[in-house]
């Protein structure tokens, strides 16, 4: 095709300007455009008409009227979400340290309370601005034209599929969320957890570790967790059985025990690890050879087998020294036993 006339300034009669025109292939032209050209000079492909050029700005100041709008949507919102993270950590800074201070009047250990506490208000923060900051990345996505349906599907369906693989993790992460916010168990209890007894070792929020005496380590994943007792929770308690032959005198013994009792808790190394003086309950059971009396020493948490052990061993001197094992007992005091069947009848 051969190319057009080129209009100089000299070929225009009105007013004249240049302008750029994008070319392919990223060149750029110079162009001039005129209301009025001299007769016999084409404006075929080179001269833009007055009404074009008004249309071509005015799309051009709405092009940028948009785009600035634009930008300021996305700086209010960017505004408005960090302004919700910022009283978001306020309220999360409040709530942990009224948590904090109600906790720490219950529980002597506040040292393991605080970092319990600021371990669960750190997840909480992370994943309620991970969610709030994700939204953010989708509106401002929206503004500026991508289609954000495609990543809302994909997200539902990987959601959807991590959903059906993880559902065990996410029960465990779950539970150990409620595990760690109810303050069942701490690290250094002496729990029971599915019949299995030991120390508790770590608490984590998908796992609970305990070790039993033998020192075998067991890992329990906390949605798997159908029964929990906690032995050492505020306080503990030795429990006392005491299984002597028939023929021992009872009165006495009991009255051994709690001698034996409350001299251990005058000594400096129990006065603060025994925390009431010691329950004898009295004779529990007996059968034709034996008698059983059981009794109860209250103590610190975790504290109960040493207080345990050491009665024990105290008790069975004490009964040796008074020689109950071999005399024979007493005869019990008499009593008056009320008729239930009324007087005889005369």
């Amino acid at each position: 095709m051969p190319p057009h006339e080129t209009l100089g300034f000299d070929d225009c009669k009105g007013s004249g300007s240049i302008i750029f025109r994008s070319q392919s292939l990223g060149l750029v032209s110079f162009e001039f455009f005129c209301d009025k050209p001299e007769e016999g000079k084409t404006t075929e492909g080179e001269f833009m008409t007055a009404d074009t050029w008004e249309a071509f700005i005015a799309r051009l100041l709405g092009i940028g009227v948009n785009a600035i709008q634009g930008v300021i949507r996305i700086a209010l919102i960017v505004a408005i979400a960090y302004i919700v993270t910022q009283l978001l950590r306020a309220g999360l800074k409040r709530l942990e340290a009224f948590l904090i201070s109600a906790t720490a009047r219950r529980e002597d250990t506040a040292l393991a309370t605080t970092k319990r506490i600021r371990t669960l208000s750190s997840v909480i923060w992370t994943l309620a601005c991970g969610l709030l900051w994700f939204i953010v990345a989708l509106v401002v996505l929206s503004q500026i034209g991508v289609n954000i349906g495609p990543i809302l599907a994909g997200a539902g369906v990987v959601g959807l599929a991590v959903g059906f693989g993880a559902q065990h993790l996410v029960r465990d992460l779950v539970s150990g969320c409620f595990l760690l916010i109810e303050n069942q168990i701490r690290v250094g209890d002496i729990a029971i957890i599915n019949g299995t007894t030991g120390t508790v070792e770590a608490v984590t929020f998908r796992t609970v570790i305990l070790r039993d005496q033998t020192g075998v380590v067991h890992v329990f994943p906390n949605g798997a967790i159908n029964t929990l007792a906690n032995a050492t929770l505020d306080w503990s308690a030795a429990a006392i059985d005491v299984t002597l032959p028939f023929r021992v005198d009872t009165d006495r013994v009991i009255e051994i025990m709690r001698r034996v009792g409350g001299e251990m808790k005058a000594e400096k190394e129990f006065a603060s690890v025994i925390l009431e003086p010691i329950e004898v309950f009295g004779v529990e059971n007996f059968s034709d050879t034996t008698v059983a009396i059981k009794a109860r020493l209250k103590t610190q948490p975790a504290q109960q087998y040493v207080v345990g052990r050491e009665f024990r061993r105290r008790l069975k001197y004490a009964l040796n020294a008074a020689g109950v094992l071999d005399n024979p007992p007493a005869a019990a005091p008499a009593t008056s036993t009320p008729s239930l069947t009324g007087p005889p009848a005369s």
